[in-house]
């Protein structure tokens, strides 16, 4: 419980910064961007393969997860699209995509809250396997909360001028490490779920990172200065996983 209380402290610090940097807003993006692609590349893909042989159809239950979550968000953002699009007929000046953009960022900010809890789950679950694979595991789920943190807030603030969902949300993902280390500590999830399950996630994040985050980030700005930025997103997952590893 005390480590989960790190990953708090981690994951507020990441919302922070993502709220005072928001005058360089495009470099946020990309920097969320570059964050995102890569704990979807180097951390959750990975992992989620090794917690999984299961194959239904010959293709590893994860990727269906994948690509399933990618058709989620996908439907979530069209849906509402769709619904705003009607609505233009009486109101011509409301914008649908910047709509359905907003309410995928909710979901996305939503997922990290889920994953979140799930982090703090495995802290518990390590530390019933012992203290040394209860360290491990709790140091790796706290150096990615920061980048936790600030992929919440960049999303659920996604062509939002209220700030309240994204503090809500950041809020509910700094505590949720600390509830799922309680939970942790009482019930076992097989990995034959959790597998799939982080797929799902993944296929989650690419859809936010690709379709919604880094065109925004690329609309209206010099893109050399934003491409670096999200370079240095993949570069830091990179670094951060190698050092857990």
């Amino acid at each position: 419980m005390l480590v989960s209380l790190l990953a708090f402290l981690m994951t507020l610090l990441g919302g922070v910064a993502a709220m005072r940097v928001r005058d360089n807003r495009h470099l946020v993006l990309g920097l969320s961007g570059g964050l995102m692609l890569g704990i979807v590349a180097f951390d959750l893909i990975p992992e989620s393969l090794e917690m999984t042989r299961h194959s239904p159809f010959g293709v590893p239950a994860p990727m269906i997860g994948f690509a399933a979550g990618f058709v989620l968000l996908h439907v979530v953002e069209q849906a509402v699209a769709i619904h705003r699009a009607h609505e233009d007929e009486y109101a011509p000046h409301v914008h649908a995509h910047g709509h359905g953009a907003g309410q995928a960022g909710l979901v996305a900010a939503f997922a990290l809250v889920v994953h979140s809890l799930l982090d703090g789950l495995a802290i518990g679950l390590g530390f019933q396997s012992g203290t040394e694979v209860g360290t491990f595991v709790a140091l790796a789920v706290i150096v990615h909360k920061f980048a936790d943190g600030f992929n919440t807030v960049t999303a659920a603030s996604l062509n939002r001028a209220d700030r309240r969902p994204a503090v809500v949300l950041l809020f509910a993902n700094a505590t949720a490490p600390v509830a799922g280390a309680a939970l942790g500590t009482l019930v076992r999830v097989p990995e034959a779920v959790l597998g799939p399950y982080l797929g799902l996630f993944a296929g989650v994040l690419l859809y936010l990172a690709a379709a919604e985050i880094l065109p925004e980030a690329h609309s209206l700005h010099p893109r050399v200065m934003t491409l670096c930025a999200t370079g240095l997103g993949l570069a830091a997952v990179l670094l951060v996983v190698g050092l857990a590893g």
